[in-house]
Formats: structure tokens, C-alpha cells, sequence
């Protein structure tokens, strides 16, 4: 990664002095140094405290016009301001500066703009006077169609179609709507006017100051000034749309933004909001910081939502619910993303990250944060439970070699994209979580008031967290956290019981099998025979001994004289002992034989809890992954879960189902049909309990599993699924209001389908996108699109792929088609991102979105001769902000290519296959 130029002063001068002298010697074609090229962070001689807006979208064209006057503090001594600046045309005479303490006015002599760098440079004849001053410039630019910056999405209104305008500014495209100091560090107040047609609605920041006519078919729209806040949270929204409105208990107003006709689906989304806002407000300590809260369903927006001060921005699918078409998993989504966009506007917009290195700060809280506030709203979900999937997706990354720090170094923008991941999101929650559990929740939540309350309309880094969290409990965060949060990855603790005490040995876990360096902190908790028999020691060392007989110590102290036979204290030779209690701690554990037995022995008794049933089973499929254990050992274990009923443990059940019949799927094809027949004896008893119909009591979880049982089983070939998903699917297509094929199975039914479509048969691919093309709800498009890839024939394959380039499918769901890609359309799939690979650059490359097309083809593959051939293939087609990406997808498919050669080897396991599935 680029070394990061700090905004310290010394380096801010020097970067503003290399620029000054390359201008001197060549005024009209300013080029950076190559050690400074694309690495520099803006100088901080002069900074703004205000910016005056005024934009006019032309929305029938596609372009806009703007004005900006720009309170300014000029701090040191410069010729030079030095701003961002892309994909904008610069009106030269427009701009000006006056200093407010000389009232000198100052013209550029130069207005250079630098596009590889993004930086606007005005260079002045004279120094600038130290103080306040006003920069003015006026500007025009294009509302384009990349899904970032001042950009356009379009909707129909009466079979019309029409443009919207709509931002997109993180991490770093305000620069596109105007230019700007677009660093997070930069912080200042945002006056903005807009003009509109008539007949749209303008949203910004901030409420409605005044409204005005200013011509029979324009209006123009000023609102109040906002707070202190970064460039990236500025927002705005002009089209046609419609609300619902709601008020917290303290009168903030809340609506929820639809195009016309779909309001009735923001209801769900407005409810959360509203009991959101006051449960954040009471655990931070501090009230929502804005007069209002709008949340706007975007028909085209890149990511799932965009946490804008006051202005929240979602794609449809991840904010409006349609009971009739959206599925559990749907209302479940809604609710997590609305939670994690609004604990933003206190973790993220209210107390902002200093730079993109902090950028777990944001969403690591956030994505934490948001199931503190769905356990609170919706305690029958279980949410702390499915949190184990947030760790599980986060220990996929982390185990690679090619994974990063959650601190990671960022210094080109173009670098920033690729770190809003599983380790700035999934990783830095689960750390933040182990950390509470550290140091207690009280402790924490008082320490997290004291944090924002310090540094509110501030900016903070890692450092600053740790040194409240140190102060409020007196422990030694920042020596526990730095190991977690400054080097990659994460630990495997093995551990062994020799004389009555647990000897423990951590190293880094890595999916390759080799061995790392990392060494951690670790706040290991573990438990003997009970929950009650609960111990935790913070374990800095490679190799420690867990003090159990402390625990029976305190245990036998505590007693009282009436104890039952029930309360006596654990025993070590026969108790079982579970590591990481909970799975709150971010690391995995390998048991020697005779402790994994005795887990194993309580998991069929009952005696674990789900998350921890859960961690033994992840865990132990972790370390075959690595070949530190054998698969028929992961395949005994799975059979202790015949009688599984948990929603989060029975997903991991199916996730590891998945993952293994592809690695024997590829190692030893005879065996694939047996793998496959007992895999769905262990999942049918879940589902015939369940059934294909809801209960009227039955509750969210059972909804949500009834849809991921019924669609493992149809991928692992049980026919019977197959066949009723099927006649399911034909009387769903005579009367779309079928009560045969609710929203929870159809994606059950749509992939029974595609599976069996041809080319010499392809009605019900067709079928399929007749439904598509009916219907107006995106979470049904979304389904139908993600099951298009799953056809075994190649040549379908292709035409789905071909299908999310059409015009049909807007660039945000294009990514949906891949998810459906199965083992046996792989190679249809990788032939034709070859092929089409400068079409999706063009396409998908300026977006967040081309880094899924890579990763869910390649690795998809399981062969050392498919990654040098992929490796291959992007070493000739290298391209900006994509390179962690193909290193991380190559990675994976070498770890798979080890692991089917160690399952080849594997003496016995061909047996053990064919006796499970008898």
C-alpha cells in the first residue's frame, strides 16, 4: 500500500512547496512529482469553515450548474489552493478571493486542473493574507451515470421515463458535484440552494428554510444551514416522489421517500426508524443532532445504503417491504440496514473518522451498533445469535494471506473502495464486541458516551477510542486492541487438558495451512461442564496455562452449606470444556481428540448453547479447510446435529454443506451423490417439520429457515423438494396470487427450475422472466435475477449472463445473476467475463461493483491451473482499484486446489462417504 501523507504540518508544507515550485517552473501544465503522484493528502494551509452552494440539475439533459462561495481560514503563508476537483468544468473568470481582514481582492493566475489526481490548483500572483477570506467559483457538470457523485437514477410515471438526481459522495466523489476539500478532517457548515422544476421534489441536509417561484416552471429551494460534517455526507435528492411521515417522541420529523404508488412499502422501514432514533439517542447519551430524519429509496444506488446527515439513502430493497412479495429474510434486512445507517449519524457523522484508515470506526460501530438496536426492537429474532455469521464471514477474509489490517493505510482514493469489506465492517464489529464483553456492558456503553460527548462535530482516530475506553474502565484497551486492529488476521487457540489445567498455544490461523506470525491479545473465556462454571484470562503469550483451578477454587469458596448435588464443583477428567463462550471472542479453537469428543457428546445432549454449537462446528470446518484435520472428522461431527432445530446453527450446517460437496465434488466425483443424500437426511427432519406452508404462530426465524432448508435440499437433489417445487411453481404462474408459492419459497421454486432448464427447453427460463418483467417490487426482480445462473447448461449460462447487460437490468442488480452461478456453470461463466471484460469495466468499473464480478466467478474454481490461468488473464487486463480483489479470489481458489488434493489423499474417505449417505 502507499505510504499515507499525514496532515501534519511539516508534511502539509512540504506537499504545498513541491506543488508551488513544479507550478513556478511550469505554470501551464502543472505536474506533480511521481514519489507525491496520486499519494497526497491535501495541504492544510488554507481550510474551509463554510461552503454556500447553489445547484441547478437539468434533468432533461443530464447536466447540471453550479455556484459556490466558500468561507475560508488561510493559516500559513501560500501563493497556492490546493482542493479537489473531478469531472467538473471550472468557469476561469469566475473565480475569486477576498481577504475579510484586508478586503483585498485576489484573482488566480492560474486555474489548473490535475485529473489523474483529482486536485484543483489556483495559484495566486502574491501571497494570500493570513486569516478569514471568501473563495467564489462558478462551475458545470454532468449527472452521470456511474451511480457516484451528482448522478442520475431513472423511474416511470405513467409508462414515462424519467431522470432523477441523486448523490453519492463516500468515500470520495463529492469532487464531482463541486470542488471541495472532500477529506473527512475537513469539516464545515453547508449552506445549499437548489433549483428545480416545479412539479419535483428537492431534498438536502438539512429542512426547508424558504421556497420561492423564480419562473413559471422553476422554483428555487433554500435550506437551513447544517452542522459541522464532512464532504461525504453532504446529500441531495431531486424527482418525483412521494412520503410517509412519522414523529419520534421528542417531535423530530421522520419520512420515508418512495416513487409514486409505493409509500405502503416504507411503513415497515418508518417504524424502525422511529423507535431507532430514541434508543440510540439514550445509549449514546446525546439526542439525534438534526431537526429531521429522511430516509429515500433510490431505483438505481450502488450500495445497499449511504448513512448521509439527515438525508439516508437506500436502494429499494434494503428499505421498502411489501408484505404480499418480500420475504422474512427481506423484512429482516430492512430492519439491520435502516439500524446501521442511523447509528451513523452518531458513529460516523456526529463523531467522524479522521482518514480511510479509520474507516472501521464507521462501520465496524455501525454494523455492531445495529444489532444492539435489532435485539432491542426484535428480541424473538435472536439477533445476538446470528451475529456468529457477521464473525464467520469476517474469518473467511482474515484467513487469507492477501486480507489486511482493519487500520489499513490508504492513499490514492482509488484505493479506498476496496477496504469497505468484511474487515472494516464484520471484523472491526466483532471486535468491538469482544471488547465489550471485556470489559462489561456498562462499562463500555459508559465509555462510548464519554467518546462521543468529547469528540462530537470532531473528527477521532483508533487511538482516541482506546484512550476513553482506558479512562472509563482502567483496563489496558489500547495494549489488547492495537493487536487486533494494527496487523491482519487472527489466532487458532489449541488447546490441550494436561494435569488438570488447560494448556493453550495460539497461532495464526490461515486458510493455506501455512504457518503466520501473528501473535494476539487474547481475552479467552471458557467454561467446564455448565455455564455457571464460566472463566476468562486475558493471554498475551504463544503458549499459556488457563488457571481451572482457580475456577474450581472459587467455585468450592462460593458454595453454601444447603448445595445440591447439581452445584458440585466441575470435573476435568470428564466435564466437557467449551473455549470462547459464546463465540464472542474473534478467534477459533482446535481441541485436542479427547475434548473434542466430550464436546461432541454434550452438542447430542443438549448441553450447548446455539451460538457455541454454532463455533464447534465452523471451527472444526476452519481447520479441515486447512488440512489440520480430516474431512471424515468434519463429517462424524455433523452427524451429533441430526436433530439441529436453531435457525443460525442449521445455516451453518447448510453453508458447510455447500462448501464441502464442491471440494469432493472435485476431488472424488463418484462420491458427490452419497455426500449429497446424507446431507439431506440431516437437513429433512428441520424441514418437514416446517412444512412448505407458514403457520399462523409460527415466527420470524421459522419463516426465514423454512426458505434456506427447502432450497439446500433442492440443491443437494432431493427430489421430492424438487418435485413439489416445481408444481408449486406452475400453479404460481397460472395465478400469481397462489397461496401454493408465498415469498418465503419462491426462490425455492425459481432455482428447482433453472436447474433443470436447456437449451432445447428453456420455458421455464422464460417463464422466469416474464416475472421479472411484471413486477415492480425489486426484492422479487433481485430473486428471480439471482436464480438465472443456476442452469447446468452451459449455454444458459451465458444467456443469463448476457441478460444483466441488457437494458433490463439496472447496473445495481447486474451483480445478482452471479450469485446463482453453480460449480457446473463455472467454466460457461468464467469464458464469457474474458470475453465481455472490457464491456463490465466500462460498466461496472468506475463502482464498488466490479470487484463481485471477479470474486464470484474466480472463485468458483479449485484448480492451481485455473489460478495461474486467471492470474494470467488480469496480469494482462490490469486495472485501477481491482488488484486486493484478484489477489484475494486467486488465493481462494489455490486453498481449494490443496484442499481437494488432501481430501484425494485421504485414506478411508471414500467409505465414509458411501456409509453416511446409505
Amino acid at each position: 500500500m502507499a505510504t499515507r501523507v499525514a496532515a501534519a504540518a511539516g508534511l502539509a508544507v512540504i506537499t504545498s512547496y513541491l506543488i508551488a515550485a513544479r507550478l513556478r517552473k511550469n505554470s501551464k501544465a502543472v505536474k506533480l512529482t511521481t514519489a507525491f503522484q496520486g499519494k497526497i493528502r491535501l495541504p492544510t494551509s488554507v481550510t474551509p469553515s463554510r461552503y454556500d452552494l447553489e445547484l441547478t440539475p437539468k434533468l432533461d439533459i443530464c447536466k447540471f450548474d453550479g455556484k459556490m462561495t466558500v468561507s475560508l481560514r488561510i493559516v500559513e503563508d501560500t501563493k497556492y489552493i490546493v482542493l479537489n476537483a473531478a469531472d467538473l468544468t471550472i468557469t476561469d473568470k469566475s473565480v475569486w478571493l477576498r481577504s475579510n481582514t484586508s478586503r483585498q481582492m485576489f484573482w488566480p493566475k492560474s486555474v489548473e486542473l490535475h485529473p489523474e489526481d483529482e486536485i484543483l490548483v489556483l495559484a495566486f500572483e502574491e501571497n494570500l493574507s493570513l486569516g478569514e477570506a471568501v473563495l467564489s467559483m462558478e462551475f458545470q457538470g454532468t449527472l452521470n451515470d456511474q451511480m457516484r457523485g451528482f448522478y442520475r437514477s431513472s423511474y416511470k410515471i405513467n409508462g414515462e421515463t424519467r431522470n432523477m438526481a441523486v448523490t453519492q459522495f463516500e468515500p470520495a466523489d463529492a469532487r464531482r458535484c463541486f470542488p471541495c476539500w472532500d477529506e473527512p478532517s475537513f469539516k464545515a457548515t453547508f449552506k445549499m440552494t437548489l433549483h428545480v422544476p416545479v412539479d419535483r421534489v428537492a431534498l438536502s441536509n438539512m429542512p426547508i428554510a424558504e421556497e420561492t417561484r423564480s419562473s413559471p416552471k422553476m422554483k428555487t429551494i433554500k435550506f437551513e444551514e447544517s452542522p459541522r460534517m464532512s464532504t461525504y455526507l453532504v446529500a441531495i435528492v431531486v424527482g418525483e416522489l412521494e412520503y410517509i411521515e412519522g414523529h419520534t417522541p421528542d417531535g423530530r420529523s421522520v419520512r420515508v421517500y418512495t416513487e409514486v404508488g409505493k409509500t405502503h412499502q416504507g411503513k415497515f422501514a418508518l417504524d424502525v426508524a422511529l423507535r431507532t432514533l430514541p434508543f440510540y439517542a439514550k445509549y449514546f447519551g446525546t439526542e439525534y443532532p438534526l431537526p429531521k430524519l429522511d430516509m429515500v429509496a433510490i431505483p438505481d444506488f450502488a450500495a445497499g445504503a449511504m448513512e448521509n446527515y439527515g438525508l439516508v439513502t437506500y436502494r429499494e430493497a434494503a428499505l421498502l417491504f411489501d408484505e404480499k412479495v418480500s420475504a422474512a429474510a427481506n423484512k429482516q434486512r430492512v430492519a439491520v440496514v435502516v439500524a446501521h445507517e442511523l447509528a451513523h449519524q452518531w458513529f460516523g457523522n456526529l463523531v467522524t473518522m479522521e482518514w480511510w484508515t479509520h474507516l472501521w470506526l464507521n462501520e465496524g460501530f455501525a454494523t455492531w451498533v445495529s444489532y444492539l438496536a435489532i435485539d432491542h426492537l426484535f428480541p424473538e429474532w435472536q439477533i445476538w445469535t446470528q451475529f456468529v455469521e457477521q464473525t464467520v464471514d469476517a474469518f473467511r477474509l482474515d484467513g487469507l494471506v492477501e486480507s489486511h489490517p482493519i487500520e489499513v493505510e490508504v492513499g490514492h482514493v482509488r484505493e479506498i473502495d476496496e477496504i469497505f469489506d468484511a474487515i472494516s465492517y464484520k471484523k472491526g464489529a466483532a471486535i468491538i464486541r469482544m471488547l465489550q464483553t471485556y470489559l462489561g456492558a456498562d462499562t463500555f456503553q459508559r465509555g462510548l458516551v464519554s467518546y462521543i460527548k468529547r469528540y462530537e462535530y470532531k473528527n477521532a482516530r483508533t487511538e482516541d477510542l482506546w484512550s476513553v475506553l482506558s479512562e472509563e474502565s482502567g483496563a489496558p484497551v489500547k495494549e489488547l486492541m492495537d493487536s487486533w486492529t494494527k496487523q491482519q488476521g487472527y489466532p487458532v487457540v489449541s488447546v490441550q487438558l494436561k494435569s488438570e489445567a488447560l494448556v493453550i498455544e495460539q497461532s495464526q490461523y490461515l486458510f493455506s495451512g501455512h504457518g503466520g506470525d501473528g501473535e494476539w491479545v487474547v481475552p479467552v473465556t471458557y467454561c467446564v461442564g455448565a455455564y455457571k462454571n464460566k472463566m476468562s484470562e486475558l493471554v498475551r503469550l504463544k503458549t499459556s496455562v488457563l488457571s481451572t483451578h482457580k475456577l474450581i477454587h472459587d467455585k468450592q469458596a462460593n458454595s453454601d452449606s444447603d448445595m445440591t448435588s447439581q452445584d458440585s464443583s466441575p470435573d476435568l477428567s470428564k466435564d466437557w470444556i467449551k473455549l470462547n463462550v459464546g463465540q464472542t471472542g474473534f478467534y477459533r479453537v482446535k481441541y485436542d481428540d479427547e475434548l473434542a469428543l466430550r464436546l461432541r457428546s454434550a452438542i447430542s445432549a443438549g448441553s450447548l448453547e446455539a451460538t457455541d454449537r454454532f463455533g464447534v462446528l465452523d471451527d472444526t470446518y476452519a481447520l479441515c479447510i486447512a488440512r489440520k484435520q480430516p474431512l471424515s472428522v468434519l463429517l462424524s461431527l455433523m452427524e451429533v446435529y441430526r436433530s439441529e432445530t436453531d435457525y443460525t446453527v442449521l445455516m451453518c450446517m447448510t453453508n458447510v454443506s455447500y462448501r464441502i460437496l464442491k471440494v469432493v465434488g472435485d476431488a472424488i466425483p463418484s462420491a458427490a451423490k452419497d455426500l449429497k443424500h446424507f446431507v439431506s437426511n440431516l437437513l429433512l427432519p428441520s424441514a418437514e417439520r416446517l412444512g412448505w406452508e407458514a403457520r399462523p404462530d409460527e415466527g420470524h426465524l421459522d419463516s426465514m429457515l423454512r426458505g434456506e432448508l427447502l432450497s439446500a435440499l433442492v440443491f443437494f437433489g432431493h427430489e421430492d423438494t424438487i418435485n413439489e417445487a416445481k408444481r408449486r411453481f406452475e400453479a404460481f404462474l397460472k395465478d400469481r396470487e397462489s397461496p401454493l408459492l408465498p415469498a418465503d419459497t419462491r426462490k425455492v421454486a425459481y432455482t428447482a427450475v433453472m436447474q433443470s432448464v436447456k437449451s432445447s427447453d428453456k420455458t421455464g427460463y422464460e417463464s422466469l422472466l416474464k416475472i421479472y418483467r411484471e413486477t415492480d417490487v425489486s426484492q422479487e426482480r433481485t430473486r428471480v435475477l439471482s436464480t438465472l445462473g443456476a442452469s447446468c447448461d452451459p449455454a444458459i449460462v451465458s444467456e443469463a449472463l448476457d441478460f444483466l447487460l441488457s437494458p433490463e437490468v439496472r447496473n445495481q442488480d447486474a451483480i445478482w445473476v452471479l450469485a446463482g452461478i453453480s460449480g457446473e456453470g463455472r467454466d460457461a461463466a468464467w469464458s464469457w467475463l474474458k470475453e465481455n471484460w472490457k464491456t463490465v469495466w466500462n460498466r461496472f468499473g468506475e463502482s464498488v461493483l466490479i470487484t463481485r464480478f471477479i470474486s464470484s466467478i474466480v472463485s468458483l474454481f479449485s484448480s492451481d491451473d485455473k489460478a495461474d490461468e486467471i492470474k494470467d488473464f488480469f496480469n494482462a487486463n490490469s486495472a485501477p482499484g481491482i488488484d486486493r480483489t484478484v489477489g484475494q479470489s486467486i488465493e481462494r481458489v489455490r486453498i481449494t486446489s490443496e484442499w481437494v488434493k488432501y481430501v484425494q489423499k485421504e485414506e478411508g474417505i471414500v467409505e465414509k462417504i458411501k456409509q453416511l449417505g446409505g
